[in-house]
């Protein structure tokens, strides 16, 4: 097997890529155990595009059963959680997960009651499967 990040890592998507929010998103809820394997790393991975106006503040939320979510401990959170603003779109945002939890999301909570709001995605990259390479849809 040649060394490659693509035998080594999965790509989720929590929060896909709108129109421009305006309210608050809760993400779709990402498995770690996919593909029977379980992975023992994850990045929450923020692309922001323009954002006009108002707050779009990112929270990463871990579950142990995919239903009791809690926002996570920063000292299992490796850089910091974005608040999205016209002061730094148009970029990519990442945050290390080092907790144990089974579940991630994403959860973003906007403020400043914006008009236009703020074209953006979140995705949770998984890394170090028990099994290698991982499966592939």
């Amino acid at each position: 097997m040649r060394h490659s990040l693509y035998n080594v890592a999965l790509a989720q998507s929590t929060i896909l890529p709108a129109a421009a929010r305006t309210t608050n998103t809760t993400g779709a809820t990402v498995d770690r155990m996919v593909d029977e394997g379980g992975f023992r790393s994850a990045m929450v991975i923020v692309h922001a595009g323009t954002v006009t106006d108002g707050t779009h503040t990112v929270e990463v939320q871990d579950s142990p059963n995919g239903s009791d979510w809690t926002a996570v401990a920063d000292e299992y959170l490796q850089g910091s959680e974005p608040a999205l603003t016209t002061s730094n779109d148009e970029q990519v945002h990442e945050i290390g997960y080092t907790g144990h939890q089974r579940y991630l999301r994403a959860v973003v909570t906007v403020s400043g009651s914006p008009a236009t709001g703020g074209v953006y995605g979140v995705s949770v990259l998984l890394g170090w499967p028990r099994r290698m390479p991982p499966a592939r849809a």
